[in-house]
């Protein structure tokens, strides 16, 4: 390994964390599955506002986000104050705390359908709660999705990553389309009387056409089936209400999680009284759950978010950046390649595959590109309170000079020349 070489503490710590832990990390999505060894850094050493330092001491301007788990930023000012503050009277205790009470009354303020709240610690806990109180409360046993929702049995069976799930759980979840009603209707027509919910992401890479939503609202009424959005994203992001205040659709139960403590572990499963009390049967429980750092840092999330005008910053610079994204497109005649979408507090950059290459080659050269050029991104623009002109303008700067790369090497042959690390394999698609 070369001593000058910008990533070299990064890959032999990878080396180290692989005797030790599978996959070198904790998460997916944090992996050398996503980004290419080589080309990339691999492991965090601080972060601060929109800044993430590396191992190796280089800077990115971050747009990743901590995967969307930062919507203030790093290290927001207002969050560190109080978990400081509630530091020096403790973590966890004995009995419940008044924490519990203060987040719960402020997300049953701001939320449509929350009546009542629970706390877990990941967004696959309440997902997985979600389903469990559905199937309680139904007395039935399939479930309809649509995105991504966790890691669970339940879920993660009905993905190509369902090893170690037994054929009769894989066996109860079904997925559909998104802006696909008759796909669920599919559903309904093969399963009738059992399917205990639907839940799905109310967005992500595409906006719901007109009436999809609602139709979906319309047919689980009719059926006895709850309906329940996963808003582990688009919660407290696309509105201070979810996206079920931005769409004016309500759902029986939603799921919150990313943002709602701006990177400290907390989740929650939210929804109508009567279905949330039977939480008291159902076994939905938490040794730290109701830890107090997290709940500290979610009530300062929540009041800063209906002080600050936090959501309209970040789809203010997202609108910034789709737009600069569009008219580079463009100017570079990238279009075959690459186009944008979704919504602007967390917008896509797609990629295609073209003459000889497939999406994951020309994919792997972006992230080279953009890596050396001090951005981190992998493909969303995860937008933080923290994103400010300058930083808008730095990305834009940086997929004017990308761009003509990857379609120079698209149109030349020249694209797994210029490569400097692997081609990066598909994790599952679930979007």
């Amino acid at each position: 390994m070369r001593s000058n070489y910008p990533f070299a503490t990064s890959e032999a710590m990878l080396e180290r964390a692989l005797r030790t832990i599978p996959l070198g990390t904790q998460t997916f999505s944090k992996s050398r599955t996503q980004y290419p060894v080589g080309a990339a850094p691999l492991y965090a050493d601080s972060a601060q506002g929109s800044r993430l330092q590396d191992v190796d001491g280089n800077e990115f301007l971050d747009f990743i986000s901590s995967l969307l788990a930062i919507s203030l930023g790093y290290r927001d000012p207002d969050v560190d104050a109080a978990v400081t503050d509630q530091l020096e009277k403790g973590i966890l205790f004995s009995l419940p705390h008044p924490l519990e009470i203060e987040v719960s009354e402020r997300i049953c303020e701001m939320v449509p359908c929350a009546e009542m709240v629970r706390f877990g610690k990941n967004g696959s806990d309440a997902t997985a709660g979600a389903i469990r109180l559905a199937r309680a409360y139904t007395r039935r046993n399939h479930v309809a999705v649509c995105g991504y929702h966790g890691w669970q049995d339940w879920y993660i069976g009905s993905t190509s990553r369902d090893l170690g799930v037994p054929e009769a759980v894989r066996e109860l979840t079904h997925g559909f389309g998104y802006n696909d009603l008759s796909s669920l209707e599919d559903l309904f027509r093969a399963y009738p009387d059992e399917l205990a919910a639907v839940i799905l992401e109310p967005m992500n890479v595409a906006y719901p056409e007109d009436g999809f939503l609602e139709g979906i609202r319309e047919l689980t009424e009719n059926h006895g089936t709850l309906l329940v959005f996963d808003e582990t994203i688009t919660g407290f992001r696309f509105a201070n209400g979810g996206a079920q205040q931005l769409f004016g659709v309500v759902p029986d139960l939603a799921t919150f999680g990313k943002g709602l403590a701006n990177g400290y572990p907390l989740a929650a499963l939210t929804g109508r009284a009567d279905i949330m009390r039977m939480l008291e049967d159902v076994f939905f429980s938490f040794t730290m759950g109701g830890e107090t750092l997290s709940l500290a840092a979610a009530k300062a999330v929540l009041d800063k978010l209906q002080r600050d005008n936090v959501v309209d910053q970040l789809r203010s610079q997202g609108e910034k950046v789709i737009r600069g994204i569009q008219s580079l497109v463009e100017r570079h005649g990238v279009g075959e390649i690459i186009s944008v979408s979704g919504h602007p507090s967390w917008s896509f950059l797609n990629f295609s595959g073209a003459g000889e290459y497939s999406v994951w080659q020309v994919r792997t050269l972006f992230l080279q590109e953009v890596f050396a050029r001090g951005i981190l991104v992998l493909g969303s623009h995860n937008m933080s309170f923290t994103h400010s002109d300058d930083d808008v303008d730095m990305l834009l700067r940086t997929y004017d000079e990308v761009f003509p790369i990857l379609r120079h090497a698209v149109e030349d042959g020249t694209l797994n020349a210029q490569l400097r690390c692997d081609v990066l394999q598909p994790l599952f698609k679930v979007r």
